[in-house]
């Protein structure tokens, strides 16, 4: 498979997709919904905004993203995940960072999982930073190195240290998968990705995940499809996160009181 080469129409990104979630147990439990998401090349954007009248960046808009969100809060973006990585021994992940988030609708925005994709100067995808969060205010960050280029599809792993779900045990492990696929649409190149994500606790297999999407560049004519098509979608992934709990509690899936987070923001 050709890699993609990130550096290419490095233009800030609307995704369109779906998200799908599968419990093999103790009871089975699936769901599918329709989704939508951004995917931002930060070192080609700088401090610009998207030049779009519906999607603004570090002001309120139908939708926006707000770069306070994202990193410490204070830092630059690219400042804030190159000091990171570095801090991490990882030197040569100079290239683009392609920043896969939602964005905020209406002001709102609760992101449970945001990627960042941190390519070598070659293009190559070096690095992967996992951004994840709790409904509890909690952070935590899974670094995902294999000491060189990651390669397209190839499966990773970490160590589960961090709390997300009451039916589920801070034990065992994920295996992402990413995959980004070019190709030409009407002579224009276009970008599909998938982000798959398994649990397995000590019995083994527990959750499968996924995130898929086809990018569009983000105009007002998407900005509006997405905030017209999927009213108030931030909320409802908060709402869905409850709905999905309450599902599993009244199927008496046991549940798991909030241990301590980690002492460590981030886990290789």
């Amino acid at each position: 498979m050709r890699r993609p080469d990130p550096a290419v129409d490095a233009r800030a990104q609307l995704c369109f997709g779906q998200v799908r979630h599968t419990r093999l147990r103790p009871v089975a439990h699936a769901f599918a919904y329709a989704t939508y998401y951004v995917r931002l090349p930060l070192r080609a954007m700088g401090k610009q905004d998207f030049g779009c009248a519906l999607f603004s960046r570090n002001r309120f808009n139908l939708l926006s993203f707000s770069d306070a969100d994202h990193g410490d809060g204070k830092a630059p973006l690219v400042d804030w995940i190159d000091a990171l990585l570095h801090k991490e021994g990882i030197l040569d992940a100079d290239g683009e960072v392609w920043l896969q988030t939602m964005p905020r609708v209406l002001g709102f925005v609760f992101n449970p999982v945001s990627f960042w994709f941190c390519h070598r100067r070659d293009g190559a995808l070096r690095a992967l930073v996992c951004d994840v969060r709790n409904t509890f205010g909690e952070r935590h960050f899974y670094l995902l190195d294999t000491g060189a280029a990651i390669a397209n599809g190839q499966e990773l792993h970490a160590r589960k240290v961090f709390h997300v779900s009451p039916f589920c045990q801070v034990q065992g492990g994920y295996r992402f998968r990413f995959t980004h696929v070019r190709r030409l649409k009407d002579g224009l190149p276009q970008d599909s990705t998938l982000a798959c994500i398994d649990y397995d606790d000590a019995d083994g297999a527990l959750l499968q995940t996924s995130l898929s999407g086809s990018a569009t560049p983000i105009t007002s004519s998407s900005a509006a499809r997405a905030f017209f098509g999927f009213p108030l979608m931030t909320a409802g992934v908060v709402a869905r996160i409850h709905i999905q709990a309450l599902r599993l509690w009244l199927r008496r899936v046991p549940f798991f009181s909030k241990p301590t987070p980690p002492q460590h923001k981030v886990t290789r």
